[in-house]
């Protein structure tokens, strides 16, 4: 009987059993990577600056039309009016990051990633930061009253930060229904700028009326480009603005009308107050945003467009009040 045969100890091992890549270094599993801490630069970033201006134009309107009829200029008054309507804004814009946020609604976001989105910080940080700024409003706000003693204007407040929440919050926010736009003409148009005239002077002049229109226009304006740069997300998000209603043609014919009806308005207060022909050098901005509305490509080119038609409405405004002091 033939004795068994010696495995030949030269013989290279199964490829499944050979060790892979260098054995003088060891394998180290990669670890996912870490998010990168929140800054202060990025909460700066989610408070959104650049939506301020439709904030400071309507108390910039509002405060030219109360030193038409009292001549005086009420400082202490006004800038409690500025300090609620700026507290509102950046309020507003953290309650829509929280907000958004949770629903997945920034999930594909084309314009800066928001803080609830990019999932570096707890929603409800957040949220607490809306709360804040919140209720600095509300102490501006109830200043404001004890100073001229309008007790009817708590409810007033009240319902600004209500509205202010529901835009995006809640079960059935408004901005998701088509509404956003009605609601931004309303409480960035007449109820900011008369607002402040009211609180200043306790009239309503013509002047305030007029200039609430086209401040509130240029806001809704505003509002328009923005949803017209995530109507893809929003559409895929259910997210039902306005914009995706209408569609991409209808935004873009809408917003025309946003930015240019304004300066019909100015035209007619120049008839009375001549420096008022002075805002048509705003209408150069408000121009160029559509222009960029109606040839856009990318939904990033809209960002260009967004803050033109922020600069627009604060310069509208700035030169109202020139025009009404002068």
């Amino acid at each position: 009987m033939a004795a068994p045969s010696r495995k030949n100890p030269r013989k290279p091992a199964p490829k499944a059993n050979r060790p892979r890549g260098n054995p003088a270094r060891p394998r180290i599993p990669s670890a996912p990577s870490k998010p990168a801490p929140v800054t202060f630069r990025d909460w700066v970033g989610a408070a959104r600056l650049r939506t301020l201006p439709l904030a400071v134009s309507p108390v910039l309107a509002g405060t030219g039309a109360a030193i038409v009829v009292d001549d005086r200029f009420h400082w202490v008054l006004a800038l409690c009016c500025l300090i609620v309507a700026v507290a509102l804004q950046i309020g507003v814009n953290f309650a829509n990051d929280y907000s958004d946020g949770i629903r997945g609604t920034d999930d594909h976001r084309v314009g800066p990633t928001r803080l609830t989105a990019s999932g570096r910080i707890a929603p409800r940080a957040v949220l607490t930061a809306a709360l804040i700024f919140f209720g600095l409003a509300a102490v501006a706000g109830l200043a404001v009253v004890i100073r001229t003693q309008l007790w009817w204007l708590l409810l007033v407040g009240i319902v600004c930060i209500v509205a202010a929440w529901f835009y995006t919050g809640g079960k059935r926010p408004y901005g998701y229904n088509g509404l956003g736009e009605v609601f931004v003409f309303v409480f960035f148009g007449p109820v900011a700028t008369i607002g402040t005239t009211y609180v200043q002077v306790g009239a309503a002049p013509w002047e305030s009326w007029l200039a609430s229109i086209g401040v509130g226009l240029l806001a809704c304006g505003v509002l328009v480009t923005n949803n017209l740069r995530d109507i893809d997300q929003d559409r895929v998000a259910g997210k039902r603005t306005l914009t995706v209603l209408i569609g991409r043609r209808g935004s873009q014919v809408l917003y025309t009308v946003f930015m240019l009806v304004p300066f019909v308005i100015s035209v007619l207060i120049a008839q009375l107050y001549p420096i008022a022909w002075l805002t048509l050098l705003a209408l150069l901005a408000s121009l160029s945003a559509t222009l960029i509305v109606w040839t856009y490509r990318a939904p990033r080119e809209l960002l260009v467009a967004l803050q033109l038609s922020s600069l627009t409405s604060v310069a509208y405004s700035a030169i109202l009040v020139w025009a009404y002091v002068g």
